[in-house]
Formats: structure tokens, C-alpha cells, sequence
């Protein structure tokens, strides 16, 4: 059951990095893991596992751990990645072709089933398994498609355009990858992915390693 307080991000974002090592750990035939095995894989403390842990419900055998497969199906459960999330993504450049191709997304609860680009010399192209279909086109498509997330991938010119259009389709989750900020209306989630924050973090870090 959760907890009816707001649950961070920062939680919700370790919790995807508890699911990867667990993952990881099932696959290489654990069944158990203790909180401080498990805290040192994902460079937490064990104390911040339990407390995240413990939004979701209450989870472990004390003087046991947490049982693997089991944690793994409750993760899911509570990330709402138990089942298929469809997406599309807007902008079938470098970053778009790359996403298309990454076939690990699939395990993960996530199918691109539309590819979208306003390039007419894009359009009819194929990427994998999918046609490059016009940007215009998405608000048909989207409710055959059943899609669900809509993944920016744009220039940052060309993003708000495109979230445009992902919010007319109904979509009322986006990804952006573009290094820029988006308007949308207040019913729709935005997410963004912005390479350069990290790279500003790891070189903040780097200056001040060892003062």
C-alpha cells in the first residue's frame, strides 16, 4: 500500500537502480540479498533502502533480506512497469535512431510503436521495424497505436512543435530529449533528459575532488 505523501523522484529514480541490480542479481541465480549487499551494488546506504522501500510497504525478513524475485515483482508493481508502456518518438535523428535501436527497452515495459519526423525526405524511411510517418500524423495514429509516452528527440527549435503535437494526440507523457524547455498544459507530464546537466555535475565534482 502506499503512502499517501508525495513520493520524491530522487526515490522514485534509486528505485529503477534497486530494480537494475536486482535484476542482475536474479540472473546470476541469487535468491536473497541483504539490505547491505544490495545498498553497496546500487552506492547507497542500507538505511536509504529501507526508508525507500518502506513508501511502497513493508518488504524483508529480518535477519533474512529481501527476496529477490519477489522484490522485483513489487518494484514493477509500484513503477507500473508490470505491464507494456507504448511510445513514439518525434525526431528521427542520430538520438532517435539510436532509441529505435535500443532493443533493451522492450524488457524494460517499453515498445516504440510509432516513429515521427516532419522531414518529407524522412518520411516512408525505415528504422528498425518501423516507417517514418509525418509529424501531423500522430494525433491519428496515436489512439490506434495505443500510445501512451512520446519521446522528443527534436532539435530544441523544433521541440515545442513537437510536444505540440504529442499533446493534441492525448499523450499525456513526454520525454525530452531536446535541450530546452517545453509549455505544455497542466495534465501533462514532462520529463526531461538533459546530457549536459550531467556533464556540468561531473565537472563541478571533478573541480572540487579532494577540497
Amino acid at each position: 500500500m502506499l503512502k499517501k505523501e508525495k513520493i520524491p523522484k530522487v526515490t522514485i529514480q534509486r528505485m529503477a537502480v534497486y530494480l537494475q541490480m536486482l535484476e542482475e542479481l536474479e540472473e546470476e541465480g541469487e535468491e536473497v540479498v541483504s539490505s547491505t549487499r544490495l545498498a553497496e551494488l546500487c552506492g547507497v546506504n542500507s538505511s536509504q533502502i529501507r526508508k525507500d522501500l518502506a513508501y511502497f510497504g513493508e518488504f524483508g525478513v529480518r535477519g533474512v533480506g529481501y527476496y529477490v524475485r519477489d522484490l522485483i515483482a513489487s518494484i514493477k508493481h509500484f513503477l507500473g512497469i508490470q505491464k507494456v508502456w507504448n511510445c513514439a518518438i518525434v525526431g528521427i535523428g542520430n538520438l532517435g535512431r539510436a532509441i529505435l535501436r535500443y532493443k533493451d527497452l522492450s524488457k524494460k515495459g517499453y515498445k516504440i510503436v510509432g516513429a515521427f519526423d516532419c522531414d518529407p525526405f524522412k518520411i516512408g524511411e525505415r528504422v528498425g521495424d518501423l516507417e517514418i510517418i509525418c509529424t501531423r500524423r500522430l494525433k491519428e495514429k496515436a489512439k490506434d497505436l495505443n500510445i501512451k509516452i512520446g519521446i522528443i528527440t527534436t532539435p530544441p527549435n523544433r521541440a515545442q512543435r513537437a510536444a505540440n503535437h504529442i499533446v493534441e494526440a492525448g499523450i499525456k507523457a513526454i520525454v525530452n530529449f531536446a535541450p530546452t524547455r517545453i509549455q505544455v498544459p497542466d495534465d501533462v507530464i514532462v520529463d526531461y533528459v538533459d546530457f549536459s546537466t550531467h556533464l556540468i555535475y561531473l565537472s563541478f565534482s571533478l573541480s572540487n575532488l579532494g577540497k
